[in-house]
């Protein structure tokens, strides 16, 4: 493999991109950029799926558990912080491994993002929607304003809603239209993904949600609640359902239900994101040494 390349695993939850980050990194004797927008905190464990200690002592990890809920990390400020790293990573080693969930994060760093309109006022109109309404309200008016870019935002986090409709509502545009995410990756990224059969990855799913809850997922939420139920960070996939479980609107059982619902779907928005690049590698499920290998041809 020629110099300064960048290896990059992403596609839906549950997928097993983890494994596949590990194998590469050691193959390439390199480091592993973490792009996933929750397992930066470190209060946050069980609920983000953060890779096991026995994993992130395999290879040197980058932006895990770095972070704390109370001072959020959105995509612009993490691509300042992970280009440095990677700029380190690539002049020692050669390559670096990027892996991860949240593609906006990672398309922050590799293709840069265009410099988005604010307006506090049409912010904060969208807030008070929130706060009267809920988060159906700015769903359903996110869905109505722009539907493309609700198929791929993370539909359960209001304050990524509250952005894309003060966005939306200043430019008359899509979000999807405004990113830089629509260019060609330059020549020294690949990207991979690992196709799972939909119904087996979605049963992969279930069963990693069937993992946190025996882990002790319902006990991690409470930690949080009811201080830090609002924080930013946890208004996500596996820490809301709970909080609607502690206030007595969810059953336990319906709480878990919705995380599993809620998390096939989001899923489903990794998936459709993945349409967008030009080029990216689809990797057959198997053992991890397996999938090196067929990696490895691909890279060439």
């Amino acid at each position: 493999m020629s110099k300064q390349q960048i290896l990059v695993v992403q596609g839906p939850t549950a997928s097993g991109k983890t494994s596949l980050a590990i194998e590469l990194a050691q193959h390439y004797h390199t480091e592993i950029i973490s792009f996933d927008s929750r397992q930066f905190y470190q209060e946050l464990k069980i609920g983000v799926a953060r890779p096991s200690v026995q994993e992130l002592a395999q290879v040197k990890h980058h932006l895990i558990g770095t972070h704390s809920i109370n001072k959020p990390l959105n995509a612009a400020t993490f691509a300042d912080q992970a280009k440095l790293i990677m700029q380190r990573v690539l002049k020692s080693k050669g390559s670096v491994v990027l892996v991860g969930g949240s593609a906006l994060f990672a398309d922050a760093l590799l293709l840069g993002l265009d410099p988005l309109p604010h307006d506090s006022r049409v912010h904060s109109k969208w807030q008070a929607v929130f706060q009267k309404d809920g988060l159906r309200a700015l769903q359903s008016a996110l869905k109505d304003r722009d539907p493309e870019f609700f198929l791929i935002i993370d539909q359960m986090n209001p304050s990524r809603l509250v952005r894309a409709l003060e966005v939306n509502e200043l430019t008359g545009q899509s979000n999807l239209s405004l990113r830089k995410g629509l260019r060609k990756d330059p020549a020294n990224v690949q990207r991979f993904y690992i196709e799972w059969p939909r119904q087996e990855l979605y049963s992969r799913i279930n069963r990693r949600v069937d993992v946190m809850i025996e882990e002790g997922l319902e006990q991690e939420a409470f930690s949080f609640y009811p201080k830090l139920m609002n924080c930013q960070a946890l208004q996500t996939v596996g820490y809301r359902e709970f909080f609607e479980f502690f206030e007595g609107k969810l059953s336990k059982a319906e709480a878990i239900d919705q995380i599993k619902q809620h998390s096939r779907n989001y899923a489903k928005r990794q998936l459709t994101w993945l349409s967008r690049y030009s080029t990216i590698h689809a990797i057959s499920p198997g053992k991890p040494a397996e999938m090196l290998a067929t990696a490895l041809v691909k890279i060439g």
